[in-house]
């Protein structure tokens, strides 16, 4: 019997890597003939590099890099074997580096960003997997660009500055200085809203207001961003104004398609491929996932959503054990509904968010072994 294990995080209490483990080591316990394959998760959000470096036998690369108010903060990013590195830009340019009385999208920068990915391209990286999302930036990627050597002029030829302030003064874009290296590298991010650059569900109106704007910054950033695909569009012959995905971190996506070529794919997806878990999959009598809470935000790109539709490619059962269960199987659709045989929460009593994840690790082996004994006795009937 084969069985794989693929489970994100339980956000807060366990590591991916530690949910995988533990439930492992539950089997092995009720039968250790199963060959057991763990294949920690993660959707391309927080959590991402951890996963990845513990999963890969990666490396951290922790270094100091402009932060979204223009001061110092360390961060790190992934470095995988394969000349991979993994980089969630909150790490350089989050919304948590930010207090909430400072707060402007109209001054933060992703330039942090850009010097990771310049640090990364120095170490040998081939392939650079980006994570969107937590952004305190509204700047569309013009911070990254600027740190690979990017210049943006505006229309009496003065050279511009950092922030999301800057978009509307855009009348020229000089690539000539792109750091040499930056095109020799490809570039996914990990993308799991459709939001196009601009527009009433753009970066500015759907994400300005939480990074502090106003309804007046809202609406500048907004008539920014219009005018930077513009030049976009003029100078590079690149369309991103309407592209899937492209408002994501403050635009970060569309620029990261203007300057760096990149592709903009579900989260899931692209960890399901560096982690080569289709192929581990093949034989499998059942698959195990789950996350912290199964909810209705699950079937929107979430580890545990991608891993069953994955499974559903071969017919293969899948069962999610979870922190908790927030959804009644009768409010699913039919469709994503029969993508599970079950969801089961760890909790074996009513108590609060704290106990639970004080004793996530408990909880989780002795749901684990009940189920997994109760599989195993139906299985073999």
């Amino acid at each position: 019997m084969k069985i794989v294990i693929a489970c994100d995080k339980y956000k807060g209490s366990l590591s991916a890597n530690q949910v995988c483990s533990i439930i492992n080591e539950s089997i092995k316990d009720i039968d250790n003939t199963i060959e057991v394959i763990k294949n920690p998760m993660a959707d391309g959000g927080e959590g991402t590099v951890e996963t990845l470096v513990e999963s890969q036998n990666g490396k951290y690369v922790e270094t100091v890099v402009m932060g979204p108010l223009g001061d110092d903060v360390t961060a790190k990013f992934g470095m995988l074997d394969n000349n991979v590195a993994v980089i969630e830009m909150a790490a350089a340019s989050g919304l948590w580096l930010v207090p909430f009385n400072k707060r402007n999208p109209m001054e933060t920068t992703t330039y942090g960003t850009g010097q990771l990915i310049k640090k990364a391209l120095d170490l040998g990286a081939k392939k650079i997997i980006m994570g969107l999302g937590g952004s305190a930036t509204n700047d569309g990627g013009m911070g990254v660009a600027q740190a690979l050597g990017v210049k943006f002029y505006d229309s009496e030829g003065n050279l511009l500055g950092l922030g999301g302030k800057q978009l509307i003064k855009i009348a020229r874009i000089d690539m000539s200085g792109l750091y040499e290296k930056a095109l020799d590298a490809v570039y996914e991010c990990a993308c799991d809203v459709e939001n196009p650059l601009t527009g009433k569900n753009g970066a500015a109106y759907v994400y300005a207001g939480q990074k502090g704007a106003d309804s007046k910054m809202i609406r500048e950033l907004n008539r920014g961003l219009i005018n930077f695909a513009k030049v976009v569009k003029n100078d590079l012959q690149k369309n991103i104004r309407d592209l899937k995905g492209a408002g994501a971190s403050g635009g970060l996506g569309g620029g990261m398609v203007a300057f760096l070529n990149a592709k903009l794919r579900v989260g899931v997806n692209i960890i399901i491929d560096v982690t080569n878990l289709e192929e581990k999959m093949q034989g499998a009598d059942l698959i195990i996932t789950g996350e912290g809470a199964f909810d209705r935000q699950t079937f929107f790109g979430k580890s545990a959503y991608g891993v069953a539709i994955l499974a559903k490619k071969y017919n293969i059962p899948v069962i999610t054990i979870n922190g908790s269960v927030l959804v009644d199987r009768e409010s699913i659709s039919r469709e994503n509904r029969d993508l599970f045989f079950g969801n089961f929460s760890i909790l074996n009593k009513p108590m609060e968010l704290s106990e639970a994840m004080e004793n996530a690790q408990k909880l989780l082996e002795n749901a684990s072994k009940e189920l997994i004994n109760f599989y195993l006795k139906i299985k073999r009937r």
